[in-house]
This record gives structure tokens, C-alpha cells and sequence, in this order.
């Protein structure tokens, strides 16, 4: 029988729940236990496929298709699972269930209530999940704050599967403590309003996560366990941290894995994951040596403040793969529309030891992502283009390489008579009938590697556990446009490698140059970056940094 973990969140957003859920997951997992993890989001939309990354983070797919919310990357990412689509539930999957029953008379024409057969739904999914992927601890991140009316619904479920299997359920409470700039003490008052509120729900916390700028101290913790009634050992100290991946390490010093196995009265089992999980962030800490990567996007910008999070899963590939060769990556985000217009920006590009040209959607940007992946390929500079990155760096070679200067894609230019990338039959009809959500190419889909190739090395070279069936590798996939074959033949003839296919060789899935003119240069129609893990760092971005750190090198020799 599965025990089960809710995780839910106080006082404000962004504070780390999903980091904290997953840390746990890993925890335990490390301890020998079947894990499986939810994300509960208290939003009306079906899935995250249309939300702006802007607004809500980058959109992360699931290796079967599904657009869901980017904690479920940090879960996969900590976790080193693979997640499917029952694994994210949103308020609206939930009442679009619950609406679809009714139609259909599966509640025998009783009258159907939000209060009553929404949690009833809501536990049925959670236990269907818990016993498809045969888990003995079912962790739940529910989304938003404590308070808030959207995730009310959730707690409801929380409070009812709390009260039928009192022995097998467990919440966990994060919360933040502030420290008033005038006053120079931390507050626990914010943390004891958002725990009166849960218990508003019914629900009392068994633990608490206390988040804060710094550790808390014995009076802090004296005082939440006096008034939140959570025994002291169960008040886990979580201050900011440098790196998300020391927080697992972290949580293990205060015990957190051996007192939550308590309250659910388990035993652990030994495993090696912990101890592989140190030497990593141990080695992490000695690194001394740096280099500089350009990350060329569009999605940064939200009125005065910079956003990372539409990126957070490039960022977080850079890093595993960095940290593994035994380098810092100093990120320089590049945006593009600004390179489009400020040519300075041009000999920061000459400056960097590798460009990425990430994801992205219509217009607005694109010819500053041409010209940077332009300055790469005709400087040396080590690329990786992911899916529009793809897209460009075929539209420049077209353009500078083959002369075709109207060269562009259906998606930016509809009226160009050269659309190198193009809107397939099957999606032109699509959108036609004003079908957005979900009807792109979407997750795993299988590639064929061609032999000899730059793909080939680095996919054997880095090989894992994910990737060791060469030539088919399975990568995530999530874009409308595609590489126009008609073009095929005269891209090749100009030096351009077609070195990723799909099975029946009708998709152009990769491309690159050849190594006697480029150090590294590969683009991807798939987003490998959605299948890096902390412990399993993805070939690709390996075989990226490892020739920008060879980049770096020769540039240190010319300034000597």
C-alpha cells in the first residue's frame, strides 16, 4: 500500500516547493523506496502548452507528449525518472474530468457538487497513479499558496486522504521566514499565519520546511514548533542556497529522510544513490576554472526584471554537463532582439567560448539569431542550436552559404518564396480549424544517428543509460515547423550534414558541419535538454561544453 506525501506552500510563491519535493523524492529513493511524484496546479488550463514562459516558467514535455509545468523537469531532473501525463493534474484536467463523467451519466444522474466528487476525483487520480507505477511513496506538490482559493479543492483531497488512512498520509509545509531590513531579526509570524490557514483546510502540518535568506536558529525553531504544534526534529532549516543541488545533502544533515520514514513507520534499505549524489556536489564546490557561454533568446524580459525560468531546463543542462568536466559556465544571456539592433552586441558573441541558440516561437527575434549563429559558424565558435535553433542555422547557411538570400521559414516570413522550414500538410489543416493546444509534434519520437557523424562520438562518447541503443536515439520533441526536404539535396551538396533522421529518413531531425571546417557545430529539431539529469548530464551538451572548454583554452594561449 503506497503512503503518501503532500507538499504544499505559504506566504509567497517561488519559494521552492517543487525543489523541496523533489530533494525529498531523492531522499527517499536513495533509502531503497519506489517513488512517484504529482504536480497539483490549481490553474483552469488543461495542460501548459499555451501558457507564455514569460508569465509561468518554460513549458516542459513529457516523454509521452504531455505540455506540463517546469517543476515536473526539476522533478525528472533530481529524480533521474522519466514522468507521463497522469503525473501532472491541473484544476482544469480535474473538473474537465469530472464534467465529461457527468455527461456521460457516470454518476447515475445524482446532482454533482465541487465540494463533494471534485476531491473524490481528485483521489481517485492520485491513488490510480500511486498503484499504475507501483510506488511506495507517492509525493504531491500542490501548487500556489496556502490561502489562495484555486488550490482549495486540492487541500480538500489532502484533509480527506488524511482523515480515511491517518497512518499512511503525511503533509510537509513550506513557508517563508523574512528577515525586515529595519528590524535585522527574522520573523516566524508569516510562517504561523500560513500554517492557521492550512489548518483553516483541516490539515496539520507534520513538517515544516522553513525557508529563509539564512539558517534558522534554536529560538526560531522553539517558536514555530510552540505555536505551528510540529515537534522541533521536524522544523527543517532550508536557507538559500548557491546551488539547488546542495539542497538534497542539506535536508539529509537534519535528518529529514530517517524522521519522514518515521512518521510513516518505514525502514530504510542502503543504496549508493546519497553517497554519488555528494562526491558530485563535493566536486562541484572545487571547481575553479570557468567559461563564458552566450545563450541567444527572447524569452528574458518581463517589464525591469530579467527571467530565466523559460530557459531554466537549457540552464540546468549547461550546468550538469559543465559541473561533470569540471567547469563553471558563466551564462551571458543575449537578447535577440536587441542584437538585431545594437551591433556592439556582435563582439560580445566573438567573445564567448560557445553560443546556444535556444527554443522559441514566431518572428520576433530572428534575424538576431541568424546573425549570431552566423558569427559562430564563421569565427569557430562552438554551437548548439535546440529546435528554432535549428531552424535558423539552416536558414543562415541557406542565406550565406548558399546564396538564397530570401531564405527564411513559413513561421517568419509566410510570404518568402524560399521556406526552408516549413508548416507540414497535416499541420496546415490543423491550424485551419483554430486547434492550437496539443497539436504540434510532441514528446519521445525516435532519431537515427547517422554513422561517422559529430552526433555519433558524442552520444557514444557520453553514452547513458537513456541513450545507449545507437543509432535510434528517443528525444523529446515539441515544435509545428520542420526542415522543408525539398532543399534537401542542394544543402548537402554545400557541406551541410544531415546527421539525425527519423526512421523513414522523412524528417530531418539534426544537422552539422563536418569537424575539418567547424570545432562543433549541431543543431537539433528536439530539445535534448528536457532528458538531462544532474547525475546523468546529456552527450550532447557534454560534447558542447567539452569543445568550449577547448575553445577557451586556445584563447587563453593567444592572450598569453
Amino acid at each position: 500500500m503506497s503512503k503518501y506525501i503532500f507538499v504544499s506552500g505559504g506566504v509567497i510563491s517561488g519559494i521552492g516547493k517543487g525543489i523541496s519535493a523533489a530533494s525529498i523524492a531523492f531522499i527517499l529513493k536513495s533509502y531503497g523506496f519506489k517513488i512517484t511524484m504529482i504536480k497539483a496546479d490549481p490553474y483552469l488550463n488543461v495542460d501548459a502548452g499555451t501558457m507564455n514562459p514569460l508569465e509561468h516558467g518554460e513549458t516542459f514535455v513529457l516523454e509521452d507528449g504531455f505540455e506540463t509545468d517546469m517543476d515536473i523537469g526539476s522533478y525528472e531532473r533530481f529524480v533521474n525518472e522519466s514522468f507521463s501525463r497522469p503525473n501532472s493534474m491541473t484544476c482544469g484536467a480535474v473538473l474537465e474530468k469530472v464534467i465529461k463523467d457527468e455527461r456521460s451519466l457516470s454518476y447515475d444522474g445524482k446532482w454533482v457538487s465541487l465540494d463533494y466528487h471534485v476531491p473524490d476525483e481528485i483521489i481517485t487520480w492520485i491513488k490510480g497513479v500511486a498503484k499504475e507505477s507501483n510506488a511506495d511513496i507517492t509525493i504531491i506538490e500542490i501548487g500556489g499558496t496556502v490561502g489562495e482559493i484555486g488550490n482549495g479543492l486540492f487541500l480538500e483531497a489532502n484533509k480527506i486522504m488524511k482523515i480515511q488512512d491517518s497512518d499512511d498520509v503525511i503533509h510537509i509545509h513550506v513557508s517563508y521566514l523574512p528577515v525586515p531590513g529595519t528590524l535585522g531579526e527574522m520573523k516566524t509570524k508569516p510562517v504561523q499565519i500560513s500554517t492557521l490557514l492550512l489548518n483553516g483546510h483541516g490539515i496539520q502540518p507534520d513538517f515544516l520546511i522553513a525557508r529563509s535568506k539564512t539558517g534558522i536558529d534554536d529560538i526560531r525553531r522553539e517558536k514555530l514548533s510552540r505555536y505551528c504544534f510540529v515537534k522541533k526534529e521536524n522544523i527543517i532549516s532550508a536557507p538559500d542556497t548557491k546551488c539547488i543541488y546542495d539542497i538534497p545533502m542539506n535536508f539529509e544533515k537534519a535528518h529529514i529522510g530517517r524522521n519522514i520514514l518515521k512518521e510513516l513507520s518505514l525502514s530504510a534499505k542502503k543504496t549508493t544513490l546519497l553517497k554519488n549524489w555528494q562526491k558530485k556536489t563535493e566536486k562541484m564546490k572545487k571547481i575553479k576554472k570557468k567559461i563564458n557561454i552566450g545563450v541567444v533568446g527572447k524569452y528574458f524580459k518581463s517589464g525591469k526584471f530579467d527571467l530565466k525560468d523559460s530557459y531554466v531546463s537549457v540552464l540546468e543542462a549547461i550546468n550538469h554537463a559543465s559541473w561533470e568536466l569540471g567547469f563553471e559556465s558563466n551564462i551571458h544571456w543575449i537578447v535577440a532582439d536587441d542584437l538585431e539592433k545594437n551591433k556592439k552586441l556582435e563582439k560580445e558573441i566573438l567573445e564567448m567560448d560557445g553560443i546556444i541558440v535556444p527554443q522559441g516561437w514566431g518572428s520576433r527575434g530572428a534575424e538576431g539569431k541568424i546573425r549570431a549563429i552566423q558569427i559562430a559558424r564563421e569565427n569557430k565558435i562552438p554551437y548548439l542550436g535546440l529546435c528554432y535553433g535549428m531552424q535558423m542555422a539552416v536558414i543562415e547557411y541557406c542565406r550565406n552559404v548558399l546564396n538564397i538570400k530570401d531564405a527564411n521559414s513559413e513561421e517568419v516570413n509566410p510570404k518568402s518564396k524560399n521556406q526552408v522550414i516549413h508548416l507540414m500538410e497535416e499541420q496546415k489543416k490543423i491550424l485551419k480549424a483554430g486547434k492550437f493546444g496539443g497539436t504540434i509534434r510532441l514528446g519521445a519520437w525516435p532519431c537515427k544517428i547517422l554513422k561517422g557523424s559529430l552526433l555519433e562520438s558524442v552520444y557514444t562518447k557520453y553514452s547513458n543509460e537513456l541513450f545507449n541503443k545507437l543509432p535510434l536515439v528517443m528525444e523529446r520533441h515539441r515544435h509545428r515547423y520542420e526542415f522543408n526536404n525539398l532543399y534537401r539535396k542542394e544543402l548537402e551538396s554545400a557541406g551541410l550534414i544531415l546527421s539525425g533522421k527519423s526512421p523513414d529518413e522523412s524528417l530531418v531531425e539534426a544537422i552539422e558541419l563536418s569537424k575539418r571546417v567547424h570545432p562543433f557545430f549541431i543543431a537539433t529539431q528536439y530539445h535534448p535538454e528536457l532528458k538531462s539529469r544532474f547525475l546523468a548530464p546529456h552527450p550532447i551538451f557534454l560534447g558542447f561544453i567539452e569543445a568550449s572548454i577547448k575553445k577557451n583554452k586556445r584563447g587563453e594561449k593567444l592572450n598569453s
